[in-house]
This record gives C-alpha cells, sequence and structure tokens, in this order.
C-alpha cells in the first residue's frame, strides 16, 4: 500500500514544552517521519529561531526533511530544508527566489488551478486538504479524493494530504494515492494516546 516507509509529513505542536524535545527524538526514531514541519504562528522570532536550531540538530541526526511554515527568509537563516507557504503569505516565485535550490511547498487547497500555478512556478510538493475535520484551525476549504486522483494524473510533484488525518482513517488516505500526510494534532492533542504511541498506531 505504501511506497514509502517514511510517509509522515509531521506538523509541530502550536507552543513547544520542554518534554517536546524527547518527543519528538521518539517520533523521529520510528523512521516513519520524512518531513517535520515548525508552525508557531504565536511566537516571536528570536524564540521560534531558538527552536528551530535545537530542532535542526535533531533532523539532522534523523535524516528529516526540516521545513519552516511561512518564512523562506527564516529557512535560509537557520539552514533548514525549505519552507512551506499558505495562498496569502508570500508569491511563489519570490519564495523560490529566496529558497533557491531549497524545498517550497505549496498549500493548494481543493484546487487545481492552484496546484497548476504552484507547480508551474517551481512547488516542489503541493499541499491539498482538508480531507476531514480538523481541531488545528477551521475548514474553510473541504478536498476530496477525486481532486487528489485528478491532480495525480497531470502532476508528478509529491501530494501532502491535510486536515484531521488519524489512525482510523489515514490508510483511505494513502490508498487514494496521497504521497505523504500531514498530521498535527493527533500526535500533539491526543486525549488518549502519548504522542509516541500516537505515531506507533501508523503502520
Amino acid at each position: 500500500m505504501k511506497k514509502n516507509k517514511k510517509f509522515i509529513y509531521l506538523v509541530s505542536p502550536t507552543s513547544i514544552s520542554k518534554k517536546f524535545y524527547k518527543d519528538l527524538e521518539k517520533i523521529f526514531k520510528t523512521k516513519k517521519i520524512y518531513y517535520f514541519q515548525l508552525r508557531l504562528k504565536k511566537e516571536n522570532k528570536i524564540k521560534i529561531i531558538k527552536i528551530a536550531k535545537r530542532i535542526r540538530k535533531l533532523t539532522k541526526k534523523y535524516n528529516v526533511k526540516f521545513i519552516i511554515n511561512d518564512n523562506p527568509n527564516l529557512a535560509i537563516k537557520i539552514n533548514a530544508d525549505g519552507s512551506h507557504i499558505g495562498q496569502k503569505d508570500f508569491s511563489i516565485k519570490e519564495a523560490r527566489k529566496i529558497l533557491k535550490n531549497k524545498i517550497l511547498g505549496v498549500t493548494c487547497h481543493n484546487s487545481l488551478k492552484l496546484v497548476r500555478n504552484a507547480i508551474k512556478n517551481g512547488a516542489d510538493y503541493i499541499a491539498l486538504g482538508s480531507f476531514f475535520n480538523t481541531k488545528t484551525k477551521k475548514i474553510k476549504f473541504k478536498a476530496s479524493f477525486r481532486t487528489l486522483k485528478k491532480v495525480k494524473k497531470f502532476s508528478e510533484v509529491p501530494i501532502i494530504a491535510i486536515g484531521g488525518i488519524n489512525n482510523t482513517n489515514y490508510t483511505k488516505v494513502l490508498l487514494n494515492k496521497a504521497n505523504f500526510l500531514a498530521i498535527s494534532s493527533y500526535i500533539w492533542k491526543n486525549k488518549k494516546l502519548s504522542p509516541i504511541e500516537a505515531v506507533r498506531k501508523l503502520k
């Protein structure tokens, strides 16, 4: 079913606790994480840099691609592997100029038009969603597996599926040919399972 053992695109919790780094290392040891995205909307820049530098050491140690959300300049500053941008953050061309040959990911919601535009302007992967309801943010865009299949027909660019993915529905998304699964609240806000237990259920 999965071509890739490393099928998880792990997105950080919204705030970083002291325990977070130990949990993250345990998760990286499972060898299921391909990308890790640092997404801190409410922290100041100095704190984000400090956190990012610490995470960078772990991503290098475990060979995980480190992506900074919304900030190509910061990705360059801390030598991350790349940056992920939404439709309102940066123009894709501008982000590509800043990142040069680093990874550029683009949110495309549920729109084939946005996907085509992202690919034309040099995106290395695109994110589609939300496929399910999610606690991470309010859902403005719902994506269907039909959209996913249509994108697969005209594009070789990897697709990250986002939105409410957990241990009960993740196989369905992989069967519909998503390359990676973006997961956040299932891991970090799970009331029944610790982060490492939550990851282990994704086999």
